[in-house]
Order: C-alpha cells, then sequence, then structure tokens
C-alpha cells in the first residue's frame, strides 16, 4: 500500500494533542512550546490534575497564538486513565495525541507519526522511540507483554540464567538492538503515542481502574486483542525527563504495584494456575517493602551525614573561638 505524503495527512487529520500535568515544574512550558511547533496540531488540552498555584497559567503564558491551550481543571487528582479520558471526551480533533508534560516532541514529529500510523491497514496506535537526555533510548521505550510469569522472572531475577532463553526475556526492550524502521511490538511507553480517536473510544479509551501506572500496559493489550496494530516508529525520537512530577516516591512505588496486581487478575486469572497470582502479589510487595527500607536506610543515612558534618562545623568554630579569646 503506498504511504500518502505528508501534505495530504495534513488536510486529511485534525490533531488533538492531551497532556495530564501534575506538579510537573518548570518542563512544563517547554513541553508546550514543543507542541505548538508542530504544524499539524490544532488543539492542546491540558488536565490539570494538580499544581501550585499560578503555576500552569504561567506554564501557558499569554495564549495566544496558535493551537491554543485548553485547560479543564477543578477536578482534583482523578488519576492518569481518567485524566486522559477525560481530555478525549471533549477533543475535536479525529486524531489524538497523549504527550506526557516532561516530554519534548522535535520539530516534524507529529507529521511523521501520522505519516506511519495511517500507512497501516486498520486500527493503530504509533509510538516513537523515547530516549533519555543522553540520546540513549529509555526504558519503557519499547516493551514485551507484561505476564506474570514475567513479572516473577524480573523479581526474581531469574534472567540471569538464560537472558536469551525465551521463558526468561525481560519486559523492557531497550537492551535489545533498536529496529530500523517501523515495527510492531507489544507495549509501546504511554510518554507519547498517537492513534485515531475512533480506534481509542472503541475499546472504551484508559481503563480508570489504574490510577497511576500500567494503563498503558492495559491498553496495549486490550488494542490488540481487538484487532488494532501496536506501532513503534524509531526513527521518531522524543526526549523524556523521567520523575519530573514532585511526588513522593513511595506513593508512587505503591500504586504502580497495586495497578500491576489489578492487571494481573484482569488479564491472567483464568490462565495461571490456582495460587500463582498470589505468590507473584507477594513477591511484588515484597520488593516494594524492600525498597522502601533501602530507601528509608538511605535518607537516614544522609541525614546522619549531613548532621555530623554540620556538628563538625560548629565544633571547629567554636574551638576557634575559644583559641582567639585564650590569645588575647
Amino acid at each position: 500500500m503506498s504511504e500518502p505524503s505528508q501534505q495530504s495527512i495534513a488536510r486529511r487529520a485534525q490533531v488533538s494533542a492531551i497532556m495530564v500535568s501534575y506538579f510537573t515544574g518548570p518542563l512544563l512550558a517547554r513541553a508546550l512550546d514543543a507542541l505548538r511547533a508542530q504544524p499539524d496540531v490544532k488543539e492542546i488540552i491540558l488536565v490539570d490534575n494538580g499544581n501550585w498555584d499560578g503555576a500552569v497559567k504561567e506554564a501557558i503564558g499569554e495564549n495566544d497564538s496558535a493551537p491554543p491551550v485548553r485547560l479543564l481543571s477543578g477536578h482534583g487528582n482523578i488519576g492518569f486513565a481518567a485524566a486522559c479520558n477525560l481530555a478525549a471526551a471533549s477533543a475535536t480533533g479525529d486524531v489524538l495525541l497523549f504527550v506526557n508534560p516532561d516530554a519534548i516532541l522535535p520539530r516534524g514529529a507529529v507529521a511523521d507519526l501520522l505519516l506511519g500510523g495511517q500507512a497501516e491497514d486498520g486500527p493503530w496506535v504509533n509510538a516513537p522511540k523515547i530516549i533519555d537526555p543522553d540520546g540513549a533510548e529509555q526504558q519503557g521505550s519499547r516493551r514485551a507483554t507484561l505476564t506474570p510469569w514475567r513479572a516473577f522472572v524480573e523479581t526474581t531475577k531469574l534472567y540471569h540464567i538464560a537472558p536469551k532463553h525465551p521463558y526468561f526475556r525481560r519486559f523492557n526492550l531497550h537492551g535489545d538492538p533498536c529496529p530500523e524502521r517501523r515495527t510492531r511490538v507489544p507495549v509501546i511507553s504511554g510518554a507519547c503515542f498517537m492513534l485515531p480517536k475512533t480506534d481509542y473510544d472503541a475499546i472504551g479509551g484508559m481503563d480508570e481502574r489504574y490510577f497511576l501506572h500500567v494503563e498503558d500496559v492495559d491498553f496495549c493489550l486490550r488494542f490488540a486483542k481487538a484487532g488494532g496494530h501496536v506501532l513503534f516508529e524509531p526513527a521518531v525520537a522524543v526526549l523524556h525527563f523521567k520523575s519530573s512530577s514532585r511526588v513522593g516516591p513511595i506513593s508512587v512505588e505503591a500504586r504502580k504495584t497495586a495497578s500491576i496486581i489489578k492487571y494481573f487478575y484482569a488479564h491472567f486469572s483464568d490462565v495461571y494456575p490456582v495460587g500463582f497470582l498470589p505468590l507473584v502479589g507477594v513477591c511484588l510487595w515484597g520488593l516494594f517493602a524492600v525498597k522502601i527500607v533501602g530507601r528509608t536506610a538511605a535518607d537516614a543515612l544522609g541525614f546522619v551525614g549531613v548532621n555530623r558534618h554540620r556538628g563538625a562545623a560548629v565544633l571547629r568554630r567554636a574551638r576557634a573561638i575559644a583559641s582567639r579569646r585564650a590569645s588575647r
């Protein structure tokens, strides 16, 4: 099938860019500017799930240039999936582009993603290669299907036994050679992806049972089961600054763990032997506990170290003062 030109795509497609912000910080303004520089973006919908007073308006700026930023706010923190659905319901474009508020799109990225997606037969979702600030492909840019067994392998580090064996394959695929051209993958990153609005609506959008994390993994699995094509576009590289949101890491890890377990019961409860999913849940919560203990210990040691240095400095100053007084 011949691929349409970028010009014909631009005439046909009206792209609504959707961004969800939660205490994002200064990167929000930069991410919005990058979207404004995309000729194919006709509107930007910014969902404010919670930010400091005045931060969002400051990031939006004068808002007198096309495309305009439409702000949805006042609903509180409803979670990422629900915020995406809220914006998608109000979008006027026939193509949706979901972008994290700490992801920076290069100019022309939207047109290239459109070109790749519309070259497919049937429903499609197209995502770029997500890169770190150093240019390396980011963990989570492309992934295998998340299964309870794969989570068990990751948690117990069984992949060290035979890393190339299909039974011990890792979830994240960024360590594999990057494809040279657009290819179908099981799971793409939720940091940036595009699809027709009709395809998004056809599977009910994001599953709002996932408050934070795993909603993109669940979406890709449901999309593929419905006959859709999940595409990875390596020619388009989007810079993603991870962890820009000022949210406590313990809360994030807890929600992520809960979402993974919820996902397993939603999709694999009738596939695995009785007792295996609870075992995986115990492993995941155990890993969470280890992370929290390690982080708490590191924070405590850091606190002790800082105060030890401060105490030594105070003691040195006291000794210096005493020495000066004794010499008078």
